[in-house]
Order: C-alpha cells, then sequence, then structure tokens
C-alpha cells in the first residue's frame, strides 16, 4: 500500500519500522524518503521510545534509490538529497535511539547506504549486499564509500563498489559488515531481543554512548581519546548516582539468569 510507505509498530520501548513498498522492492521514491524523515524525527522527539528496528516488507530490504522516478526527475537527489547533511541520513544519525537494521533481503546501492547508516546489522540467510553505483553511472552521496572500506577494508570495499558484484550475508558477517545472520523467520523475532536489551539501560546514557562512539569514529584515536576524556567527565558531574545501585542490583540478577 504506496499509500503508507512505512509502517510502525511500538513493542515496548522498541519501535519496529517497516519500509512497506514490497512491489517496488522498498525502492527510495520522494514519498518514502520524506516518510523515513518524518518517522524518524517523530522517534527523535519520543522519551518513550529507546531503540529501533529498521527492516523492509517482502522480499528486499531496499533496491536503492527509484530509477524511476530518478529518470523522470534527475533533479530529485539534488537540492540536499545528497551528502551527508541529507535529511534522511540526518534523520538516522541525529535519532538519539540506536538503529538496529534487520536486513531481511537484498540491500542494494542506496538501500545499502540505508543499512550503512544503521548502527549495527542482523540479516536474514538469504540476506545480500551489493554497491552497483558505478554499473548505472552514480557516485555514492550517503556515505558508503567511506563507511563501508572502515568496515571489511578498503580493499574488498573497492572490489564490491568497482564490480558491484553482492555480498552475501555469511561473507557480510565474517567480513565485519553484519553481527548475526538469522533464518528469515528469526531475524525480527532476534532483532527485536537485541534492541529490547539495549532498551533496558539509562536512555540517556545510551544516547551519549552511541553519540560518543559515532562522533569518535570521524576522528584519529588521539583525537577520539581526547573526546572520551572530555565527554566522560562532563558526563560523570551530571550523573545520576542515587539509581546506580539499583542499576548494579538488576545488572547482578541478569548475570545469574545468563
Amino acid at each position: 500500500n504506496n499509500e503508507h510507505p512505512i509502517s510502525m509498530e511500538n513493542h515496548g520501548s522498541v519501535a519496529l519500522v517497516t519500509m512497506n513498498r514490497p512491489d517496488a522492492y522498498n525502492a527510495l521514491n520522494r514519498a518514502l524518503s520524506q516518510a523515513i524523515v518524518a518517522t524518524f524525527t517523530k522517534i527523535a522527539a519520543d522519551p518513550s521510545v529507546h531503540a529501533v528496528v529498521l527492516t523492509g516488507a517482502g522480499k528486499a530490504f531496499c533496491a536503492g534509490v527509484d530509477l524511476k522516478e530518478l529518470t523522470a526527475n534527475p533533479g530529485v537527489l539534488k537540492n540536499g538529497g545528497m551528502g551527508t547533511n541529507s535529511p534522511m541520513v540526518r534523520a538516522l544519525r541525529e535519532c538519539g535511539k540506536p538503529i538496529i537494521g534487520a536486513i531481511n533481503g537484498p540491500a542494494v546501492t542506496g538501500g545499502f547506504e540505508l543499512a550503512l547508516a544503521c548502527d549495527f546489522l542482523y540479516a536474514a540467510e538469504g540476506a545480500r549486499f551489493a554497491d552497483t553505483h558505478a554499473r548505472v553511472g552514480l557516485l555514492p552521496g550517503w556515505g558508503l564509500s567511506q563507511k563501508l572500506g572502515r568496515l571489511i577494508g578498503i580493499n574488498r570495499a573497492r572490489e564490491a563498489s568497482l564490480t558491484g558484484n553482492f555480498i552475501d550475508a555469511e561473507t557480510a558477517m565474517t567480513w565485519g559488515l553484519v553481527n548475526k545472520v538469522c533464518s528469515p523467520e528469526t531475524l525480527i523475532e532476534n532483532s527485536l531481543a537485541t534492541a529490547q536489551q539495549i532498551a533496558e539501560s539509562n536512555p540517556q546514557t545510551i544516547s551519549a554512548m552511541r553519540s560518543l562512539m559515532n562522533d569518535g569514529d570521524l576522528l584519529s584515536l588521539g583525537e577520539a581519546l581526547e573526546l572520551e576524556g572530555a565527554r566522560g567527565i562532563a558526563y560523570l558531574e551530571q550523573a545520576d548516582f542515587s539509581q546506580m545501585e539499583n542499576r548494579l542490583q538488576a545488572l547482578k540478577s541478569r548475570s545469574k539468569k545468563s
């Protein structure tokens, strides 16, 4: 149903966000892109949501930019649609809540870039990743050319982007692109379970930790360590120690269960 290009379900303090253009393999047309921005902007402002799972309806995670729309209107990616400050990439980055990408099927080109905008990925056994920018005559604009090499190594990233060949889920996990490979039937269940574990912690601390890791990833190790020191001290000064004993007790009881 293209009238509702995205659906969102609340599972406790976790939001399950599903791209809902299955007939178009969840290709990113203007309506879906705008719905992603609106949904993640809403999540950012909702204190009841502590973590997010992003997936696709049907057989694909996301087939990338809708080439029919792009061909009809080449300006669709201009005017702020590309680059690290594109509304869609920025909405995920500035969401403030950890985002698990549940890759249920192919994640191709712009869809691969959308996956890389998540904090980490779980994949179904049949999921695949491909960067076909070069084959269609485009360059990445949402971070893939820089992020992929940092995750899987620059030589593997070069081969993937210059050939356009697919990376299967098992290879993606071996290379460090994917954290876990699940059966298609258990992908969402596993993703939600991990998101629930994240959501058990203090949401302000989780948000600060996510920002610290993401911001530090853009710096040299020396600069990142300085950033950690500065933010760690600042956070310590406003930490609520009255709740720390309760958290330690919860942690101990969780350790006993596991």
